[in-house]
């Protein structure tokens, strides 16, 4: 049986591992024996050949220990080793860091048109492209680069930590940067293109605007006045997932041909960060009276990564 024939057989694909390796574990109960074949059932059937000899795609326990690593660091080490000692600065750091994932999250955004966007993708029902011709290997090749990103992305918590903004650090946070590597992993090794990279495209073009503000706030208080569009970039980010949550319950309602698993996993996702984000927006716009004065206020504001980042916002002209 080869699922990539027909990828509407994804789930029957998983079910058929999993019965047979249920089955085996009757006879044979030698987890480790278990565990290596079940994993190479599942690359021989749904598994992206392409994507087999590529650094960390062998197998999950790199990004799982990568991911592992991060946690026992941002919450254990990293907060003993700067208890007794002054915040770091970092600010050539910071700018130089978001100015880098302006570029990065640019180049991502523009190679998801050239690779498929806009180049003949349908926004209703895209299935994944195993054929390997060029536009396939290039959306390929940009889905990797896509999984490294969001390992470039553990840098922002390890930043929140030397500044010790702990506030920064919360559950969402963590959850983000916990996750994110490991759907991008997912992504690479069995679903390199169709559906599942509308979000990634709409993700990078918010992240463009994204860390472009965080690198003019990283500027200093003289740039303050060029960040008046905060509220904008919440209504961007809603749409998105707007945009995410249609998407997948259209290919839900049909009969796309992309693994409905995956589907309603991207739908479930959506759906909890536009709730998150729309409790932020109604919290801090709709609660504002026109004509009342607003002093500086730090307020904590989740972006579109699932950050929580200060802002400082003045009203008052600064002398």
């Amino acid at each position: 049986m080869d699922v990539r024939d027909n990828f509407t057989d994804f789930t029957l694909a998983s079910n058929y591992i999993m019965q047979l390796a249920i089955d085996e574990y009757q006879t044979d109960r030698n987890w480790t024996r278990l565990i290596d074949r079940y994993w190479n059932l599942v690359e021989d059937l749904i598994g992206d050949p392409r994507a087999k000899n590529l650094p960390f795609m062998d197998n999950p326990l790199p990004t799982l220990g990568m991911v592992l690593t991060y946690l026992v660091w941002v919450l254990i080490i990293g907060p003993t080793y700067m208890r007794d000692r002054k915040p770091m600065q970092l600010t050539n750091t910071l700018f130089y860091y978001n100015f880098g994932q302006v570029l990065l999250s640019a180049y991502m955004f523009y190679e998801h048109l050239m690779a498929g966007w806009a180049r003949g993708y349908s926004l209703t029902c895209q299935p994944v492209d195993y054929n390997d011709d060029h536009l396939s290997r290039r959306m390929f090749n940009l889905c990797y680069i896509y999984y490294l990103s969001k390992l470039s992305e553990f840098a922002d918590t390890v930043f929140f930590v030397l500044r010790k903004k702990k506030s920064q650090i919360s559950y969402l946070h963590l959850y983000h940067h916990s996750l994110t590597p490991i759907e991008a992993w997912i992504l690479t090794k069995f679903l390199a293109g169709g559906n599942a990279t509308l979000p990634n495209i709409i993700n990078n073009f918010v992240h463009t605007l994204m860390y472009f503000y965080y690198m003019l706030s990283a500027m200093g208080p003289r740039y303050q006045k060029y960040l008046w569009w905060k509220k904008y970039m919440t209504e961007i980010q809603i749409a998105q997932f707007v945009i995410c949550i249609g998407h997948a319950i259209n290919a839900l309602l049909t009969d796309c041909a992309f693994p409905k698993f995956i589907t309603l996993l991207l739908l479930c996702n959506a759906s909890i960060f536009f709730v998150l984000f729309m409790n932020f927006y109604l919290e801090n716009y709709r609660k504002q009276t026109s004509g009342k004065t607003v002093q500086e206020t730090h307020t904590t504001t989740p972006d579109a990564s699932g950050h929580q980042q200060e802002l400082t916002e003045t009203r008052q002209k600064q002398q």
